[in-house]
Formats: structure tokens, sequence, C-alpha cells
């Protein structure tokens, strides 16, 4: 039976390289927002001998999350794996100067999407699939208030859930990645010599057992 990775956040970065990885034992339904940049991961999916299905959609439109849910419902009936890599970086402020649109914006991507898709996916899951979410603890740093306090509170839903499932299912992980030289991390440090830092093919291979095994 055909094994589905539901993958957020596919289109770049590590959710991209998780979605090339995963590929080789798992149909990858992949959902961003940005159509280019899934069709380019399909490509380089079908070049590995894998297949993909793609959702150029924005996780924050609920009515799209709810069709997506239940078009994979319908289809193949569940998910084996769900990865949340998607996130929203707002620039780096004061905690007293936060613009209202930034940090809004950071509350219905970070937390608000991922309550309600928890909600959506959890009965694809069932008791045997498995979520993957990816820690951030910058929270309280300097200039990190939007950010910070919206990936906390993402990844406090998560380990609620995770506590919640631990005898019933599904698995909840939460991981924390190496820095890798991201468009996130390039907005929160600008200049930075990227030479230094892990790339996403190469985080990927490293928590791959983590997430699959």
């Amino acid at each position: 039976m055909t094994k589905i990775a539901l993958i957020t956040g596919a289109s770049r970065g590590l959710g991209a390289a998780l979605a090339e990885a995963l590929s080789s034992g798992f149909h990858i339904v992949a959902v961003a927002r940005t159509t280019g940049a899934l069709e380019e991961l399909d490509d380089r999916i079908k070049a590995r001998g894998g297949d993909a299905t793609l959702a150029p959609m924005d996780i924050t439109t609920d009515a799209a999350m709810q069709q997506l849910c239940r078009s994979i419902h319908d289809r193949w009936g569940k998910v084996d794996l769900w990865v949340h890599a998607a996130v929203h970086a707002a620039p780096l402020s004061p905690a007293a100067a936060t613009g209202a649109k930034d940090f809004d914006k950071s509350i219905e991507v970070n937390v608000t999407a991922t309550q309600r898709l928890i909600g959506y996916v959890a009965p694809l899951l069932g008791a045997e699939g498995r979520a993957v979410f990816f820690d951030d603890p910058r929270g309280g740093e300097t200039y990190f208030g939007s950010y910070g306090a919206s990936k906390a509170a993402q990844i406090a839903l998560a380990r609620s859930w995770q506590s919640e499932s631990e005898r019933t299912g599904p698995q909840v992980r939460i991981l924390t990645p190496k820095a890798m030289p991201t468009g996130t991390r390039a907005r929160f440090h600008p200049g930075e010599d990227r030479g230094e830092l892990t790339s996403p093919a190469e985080e990927a291979a490293r928590l791959l057992p983590e997430i699959i095994g």
C-alpha cells in the first residue's frame, strides 16, 4: 500500500529537502504557495524515481486546507506522515515597535493555521501515523518578538498534542534543526557567512532517521 507524506511548507528550505529525501519511500503531497517552486520540486522528485501531488495553496486559507484533507481522504484514506515546515518569518523589530500587520501574520501562519491543520490532519494520521514539527527556541531573544512568540506558541500546541496522543497515537515528534542557509535565516542574519551553515539537504539526511525511524 502506498505510503503518503504530507509536507506543508514544501517549496524551499528544509521542507523541500525533506520532500525529496522522503520521496523514495512515500508519495509526497507537497503544499506551498509558490507554484513554480513546487514544480521544480516535482522535477527533482521525479528525477529520483518518486512521485508527488502538488498542492499550491496557502495554509491560512481554511477552506483550501479542508478541501485538501478531504481530497486526501477520498483518494488514499490516510496520511502516514505529516511534516509541518511552513513558517512566517516576520522582520526583526523591538517589542515596543512591533508592526500589527507582521505580528498578525505571524500568529495567522505559525499558530492559527497550525491549530486548524492539527484538527484536520489528526483523523488522517489515525493511531499509526506520525507528525513532525520543528522547534526554533529563539522566543525571548532580542528583536525576535513576533517570530519568537508565534513559533513558541506553535510548539506549545505541538507539545500538548504530543502529550495527549502519547498512548493513543498519532506519534508527534518535535525536532530542532541546525542552522541552515535558508531564506528565513537570511532575514534574521543578513550578511552572515552562509558557508558555515548546514545545507538543507544535509540536515534532511541527518533528521530523516528521527522522522521515519
